[in-house]
């Protein structure tokens, strides 16, 4: 029955002879991956040790002898070792529908952090959360994220100028944008607001794992991994608790970037000044439209991550699974700008709301009201001020996130 629903394309219940040869190939291709991967020798076989070593490696241990009963079963020729032929013989009418190994690979490949951080959360096996592996990879994650988003500050602070003050008449480009900022405050202003939003990395990233492993338990799903509809329900589910929790901060974020030189001493005393003249409501302003952006932020990053993925393996994973740092660093950035490319115009509705009191006499506005302003006084395009220094900076914040993470996991003894 396996069988015939994986083959069966037309869905009429049965196997034709060219839905047989379709199923077969597609069979192959994966179990060729798995055997690659068993294979730690590369010499074309599989012994005792390299089935035991792969099994630890995904968390089981088994010894020698049950490893020696594993090859026996698939072993014709008495040489105690496995050839490709073998293993293909023996396997291809199980049908497999979940290689951990193939998984493994690109398993925790979703890291990458280019200020937003908004992406599902990573999944980590049963061995890694008992082992300790789990908070090594958020430790690193997280020292990452704090490099990227320091070296891409002056781009970030510059997007949020373009997306508060930059309108038809205040047409600001990038260099004049960088000049004005070097002026009003000297250099060191290209990192106004840096401070805090490398400090809420951290509870953001724990908050966000703790909530997504508790959803996904209340899911209900004893798959070591999620499927992908049920990643996107639990990463967003997370991702708005991490959200919520650190709101605040966020508006912080946005005030301490806009801020004049000398309004502030310092991230406390602009909190204290946000407090006593706008009251607490001040510190979830523009709360709506950001929760709005998760959705179609981690929906469309995941959606194109596994699609990127998938079509990479169908076409290039011939010799091997492994896709390879470029592979991952397109995969995952292209993923990432299209998911900041749809939830761009919420983004920015967030930001000009959580700026309404620092522009001295603003009125009060709505999300509505403020998406009809815009519309009306600058056309769609208004909805996507401040883009340019946003994307420029993905490309960087990536690679940058990828050295350090990389250097961050080995020096963790990941």
């Amino acid at each position: 029955q396996k069988i015939v629903k994986a083959g069966d394309k037309d869905l009429d219940g049965q196997l034709d002879f060219e839905e047989f040869v379709h199923y077969l190939q597609d069979h192959e291709k994966k179990l060729r991956l798995v055997f690659k991967s068993l294979d730690k020798k590369n010499d074309g076989r599989i012994d005792a040790q390299e089935i035991v070593q792969s099994l630890r490696d995904l968390g089981v241990k088994i010894s020698e002898q049950q490893a020696e009963k594993i090859l026996k079963s698939m072993d014709k020729n008495g040489t105690m070792t496995i050839d490709w032929n073998e293993w293909r013989d023996y396997h291809l009418l199980h049908p497999v529908e979940n290689i951990p190994e193939i998984i493994l690979y690109w398993k925790h490949s979703t890291i990458f952090d280019v200020g937003e951080n908004l992406t599902v959360p990573d999944e980590f096996t049963v061995e890694e959360r008992q082992t300790g592996m789990w908070w090594r990879h958020l430790v690193a994650g997280g020292g990452a994220g704090a490099v990227s988003r320091t070296c891409t500050a002056p781009l970030d602070r510059l997007k949020v100028l373009m997306q508060v003050h930059a309108s038809r008449s205040n047409n600001m480009c990038i260099i004049g944008g960088f000049t004005q900022m070097i002026r009003e405050g000297g250099p060191r202003s290209l990192w106004r607001g840096n401070g805090i939003n490398v400090l809420k990395i951290a509870p953001e990233s724990a908050i966000k794992f703790m909530a997504y492993e508790q959803i996904k338990r209340f899911i209900g799903t004893d798959q070591e991994m999620l499927r992908i509809h049920e990643r996107l329900l639990a990463g967003s589910l997370a991702g708005a608790i991490a959200q919520s929790s650190i709101y605040p901060m966020e508006v912080l974020k946005t005030r301490m970037a806009l801020r004049k030189t000398g309004q502030y001493s310092g991230m406390l005393d602009c909190a204290k000044n946000i407090l006593s003249k706008e009251g607490m409501a001040a510190f979830y302003k523009g709360y709506i439209p950001n929760m709005l952006g998760i959705i179609p932020y981690a929906g469309i990053d995941l959606a194109v991550y596994e699609t990127l993925k998938n079509a990479w393996l169908q076409r290039y994973a011939v010799n091997s699974a492994d896709p390879g740092v470029f592979v991952l660093l397109a995969c995952g950035t292209i993923s990432s700008t299209c998911g900041q490319l749809a939830s761009y115009p919420l983004a920015l509705v967030r930001t000009r709301m959580q700026a309404q009191a620092s522009v001295e006499g603003a009125p009060e506005v709505t999300m509505r009201g403020l998406f009809k302003h815009i519309l009306k006084t600058e056309g769609a395009f208004g909805l996507y001020r401040g883009l340019a220094p946003n994307f420029m900076k993905v490309i960087p914040a990536v690679s940058i996130s990828y050295v350090v993470y990389e250097n961050l996991k080995m020096t963790l003894g990941v």
